[in-house]
């Protein structure tokens, strides 16, 4: 079936996205929401409906001046995915849910800070969490991109997390490992405060990112190895 905007694909995709947040466990009920850019604007997930029930024509389509085109209202949070594709021109897809221990850390308005190499997933030294807005504000969209900054993903204050990357994969993929960190960073505090890497150490490790999990052909000649690189064989 022909939409005209998006392709039934990139919808399908969207829809299964926002379903795999509550078998992950990164969300519950119709909290959350999930998009992904398009020609003129992008999907976005509806307003209020179970994410098992979706079909292809409840994902939304919304151009970049703010309009939603059908009978479908999009997700109270449309303006904070519209921000991140008006400011980010890399963004591809948006995830934003409530997962638990990224929450926690939300509510404690506690960022996470360089305790794990793996913080540079986001792009960054640490990830920070935005100041207080009520759900569903421009206050809130303009918190969340202070908070992110540079980086692909940040706590909202009592309240959530987001994340965005180039595909709905990855997006959810960041959103994923941000509640990992968060975990990881909970458990840590129950011993005490972690040693926190370097400024140096994480600037490597980001660089060090943009090559790993990839294979020969997709590497970025200007970024250097991810690891040490083993000898082939024949």
């Amino acid at each position: 079936m022909q939409h005209e905007h998006g392709t039934s694909a990139l919808r399908q995709a969207v829809i299964g996205t926002a379903r795999t947040l509550v078998t992950r466990c990164l969300t519950r009920g119709t909290s959350g929401n999930v998009s992904a850019r398009c020609e003129g604007g992008f999907l976005i997930t509806p307003s209020g409906r179970p994410y098992e029930s979706l079909t292809l024509e409840d994902i939304v389509f919304m151009d970049m001046d703010g309009g939603y085109h059908g009978s479908v209202l999009p997700s109270s949070e449309w303006r904070m995915h519209l921000d991140i594709y008006a400011t980010y021109p890399d963004a591809g897809a948006v995830v934003h849910c409530h997962s638990p221990r990224a929450t926690a850390l939300a509510c404690l308005r506690r960022p996470i800070p360089p305790f794990h190499y793996m913080i540079a997933i986001a792009g960054g030294d640490y990830i920070a969490c935005s100041a207080y807005a009520t759900f569903g504000t421009r206050a809130l969209s303009d918190a969340m991109l202070h908070a992110l900054g540079p980086r692909r993903a940040c706590l909202l204050a009592n309240h959530g997390q987001i994340a965005y990357d180039r595909d709905l994969p990855k997006a959810l993929a960041l959103a994923e490992g941000v509640e990992e960190l968060a975990d990881q960073y909970l458990s840590a505090l129950s011993g005490g405060e972690p040693v926190l890497l370097s400024a140096e150490e994480i600037d490597l490790n980001i660089r060090k990112f943009k090559n790993y999990g990839k294979q020969p052909g997709e590497l970025d000649p200007d970024a250097g190895d991810a690891f040490e690189m083993p000898q082939q064989r024949a």
